[in-house]
């Protein structure tokens, strides 16, 4: 049954994300408003995920979302576990601020998925060119945080396997601390019914917690990030004991 489901659910989004790619463009192209596009492509996200739970069985449940700044003109740099593909539908489904990742300029040319994402207001960056890709991030993160966009981040960089922690890379952090934003840390236990590279998905509940803002001033990039790792991965297992079991 769980295959079944998984392959209706993919079906559903491939036969989806064509008009909506299609609404994005056009939106881009006539009104060249960022936000009016911004509110085109998240509704996709979030259909994804609301046809995820009618047809797969996955749902989600909150804690924290007080937590999250309330000023229209506060950016924020979010901090978030990284276990599956599910999140990255999932944040700006729930979020009340438009949200800006930072991708490899591979996933541009993703038909149609790819495409949208090279219409919106985002940082994609060239791996190859580390230097240069980080102020790439630095400088477009600034001019979005200034506008009050939150910029999203995986500091891990990659999936993580459910139960097990990545290197926490300080990227994030940096450009926090240059940019004078507070990070928010967020724990996702997505894995659970969407695992890391997996094609069948089970039922099942997402938590997701979302910690408090820290602010980054007069702060080290380094310590920050350990703080952020310490929360997140202490999180993760006051969330799904299970997967952390073999641990202790």
């Amino acid at each position: 049954m769980s295959l079944i489901r998984s392959v209706l659910h993919m079906l559903w989004m491939v036969v989806t994300v064509i008009p909506y790619t299609l609404a994005v463009l056009l939106t881009k192209w006539v009104s060249g408003s960022s936000s009016k596009t911004y509110r085109v492509a998240r509704a996709w996200l979030k259909l994804s995920v609301d046809s995820a739970k009618v047809i797969m069985g996955i749902q989600y449940r909150v804690q924290g979302m007080e937590n999250l700044p309330t000023d229209p003109k506060q950016g924020v740099v979010l901090l978030v576990k990284h276990q599956s593909t599910y999140e990255t539908f999932l944040m700006p489904a729930i979020m009340p601020r438009p949200l800006a990742y930072v991708f490899k300029k591979e996933l541009l040319k993703v038909p149609f998925f790819g495409w949208s994402i090279g219409a919106l207001d985002m940082i994609h960056i060239d791996r190859a060119q580390r230097s240069r890709a980080f102020h790439k991030v630095v400088e477009q993160g600034k001019r979005l945080l200034d506008q009050g966009t939150w910029v999203i981040m995986f500091p891990e960089g990659t999936r993580i396997q459910r139960g097990e922690k990545g290197e926490y890379k300080t990227s994030a952090t940096r450009l926090a601390i240059m940019t004078g934003a507070p990070v928010v840390p967020v724990a996702v236990t997505s894995a659970k019914c969407w695992p890391r590279k997996a094609f069948i998905k089970s039922p099942g509940v997402v938590d997701v917690s979302i910690g408090h803002p820290i602010p980054s001033v007069g702060r080290k990039h380094d310590e920050l990030m350990a703080e952020v790792e310490a929360w997140i991965e202490a999180e993760m297992q006051r969330l799904d004991p299970e997967a952390y079991a073999h641990k202790n």
